[in-house]
C-alpha cells in the first residue's frame, strides 16, 4: 500500500535514494505537466483531442504532413515557454550527487537537458520535438525554420534539399524505436540498484518493460504517479502524490 501521508512517502524516498548507489530515472509526461506541457493519455490529453498522424500516413500523404506540422506549431507555444519543474531539478541533483548516470525519458519536451543534466545522459526512446531531421540525410533543421517556410508556402510542410521529408526528431506510431538509445536503456536498468518510475503510466510497450528488467535484477522499483499503474504491487515503494511535491526536497540536497 502506498505511505499514507505525503511526509511519510518523502520519508520513504529518502531512505532508499541514501542506500542506493546506481539510480535510474525513468521519466513518463507527468513530469512535465507542471511546466505546461499537456500529457497525452489523460482525459482532456492531446490524443482525445486529435487521433495521432501514424508514421505511414506522414510518409504517403502530402496532407498528413501538413497537418502533423500543423499540430506542432499550436503546441509551440507550450514548449517554448516550458522550463524544468521541481521533479526535473530534483533529478538533476540526483545526476550532479553522483547517485545517478543516465536518465531515460519517454518525453520529448527536452527538459532535462534544460535543467542541467548532459545531453548524452538523457536515453530520450521516443526523440526530441525541439528540432527536426531529414528523415532520409538525416539533415538536422531548427523549429523556427520549418514553421517560417511552411507558413511563406500556403501551410505546406518544405521537403529537405536532399529530397526527404522532414519531420521532428520524434518517434511516431509505426516508427521503429531508436535501437541505440533501447539498447542503452536496457543496459541502465540492468545495472542499476534502484530504479524511479516518475510520471509514466508504464502502459507503452516495450519501454514498459525497463521497470520489470531491472526488478528482476535485484533493482529496488520505485513508482511516483498519480493514478495507479499495473506494475504497483511489484514496486517496493508507491507514492501517488503530486510528482513536484514529492521531489521538491530533493532539489538541491
Amino acid at each position: 500500500m502506498p505511505p499514507p501521508d505525503l511526509t511519510t512517502a518523502i520519508s520513504d524516498l529518502r531512505s532508499l535514494i541514501k542506500d542506493a548507489d546506481r539510480i535510474l530515472p525513468f521519466t513518463g509526461a507527468g513530469i512535465s505537466t507542471e511546466c505546461g506541457i499537456p500529457d497525452f493519455r489523460s482525459p482532456g490529453g492531446l490524443w482525445t483531442k486529435n487521433r495521432p498522424i501514424p508514421f505511414d500516413d506522414f510518409l504517403a500523404s502530402a496532407a498528413m504532413r501538413d497537418e502533423s506540422w500543423r499540430r506542432r506549431f499550436v503546441m509551440e507555444e507550450s514548449f517554448a515557454k516550458a522550463e524544468p519543474g521541481r521533479g526535473h531539478r530534483a533529478l538533476a541533483t540526483l545526476y550532479h550527487s553522483g547517485k545517478v548516470q543516465a536518465v531515460v525519458t519517454q518525453n520529448i519536451d527536452n527538459l532535462h537537458q534544460m535543467s542541467g543534466i548532459a545531453p548524452e545522459d538523457v536515453v530520450e526512446l521516443h526523440g526530441n520535438t525541439t528540432f527536426a531531421t531529414c528523415l532520409d540525410c538525416a539533415e538536422r533543421y531548427e523549429v523556427s525554420w520549418v514553421r517560417e517556410k511552411f507558413e511563406s508556402n500556403g501551410e505546406h510542410a518544405p521537403g529537405c534539399a536532399c529530397g526527404g521529408y522532414i519531420k521532428t526528431a520524434t518517434v511516431s506510431f509505426g516508427q521503429a524505436m531508436p535501437a541505440e538509445a533501447m539498447q542503452r536503456a536496457e543496459d541502465l536498468s540492468k545495472r542499476c540498484d534502484l530504479f524511479l518510475a516518475v510520471g509514466s503510466s508504464l502502459v507503452v510497450w516495450p519501454a514498459a518493460g525497463f521497470p520489470l528488467m531491472a526488478k528482476r535484477n535485484g533493482a529496488s522499483l520505485v513508482i511516483i504517479n498519480r493514478e495507479p499503474t499495473e506494475f504497483d504491487e511489484l514496486a517496493d515503494l508507491v507514492l501517488r502524490h503530486d510528482i513536484g511535491d514529492v521531489l521538491e526536497p530533493f532539489i538541491g540536497n
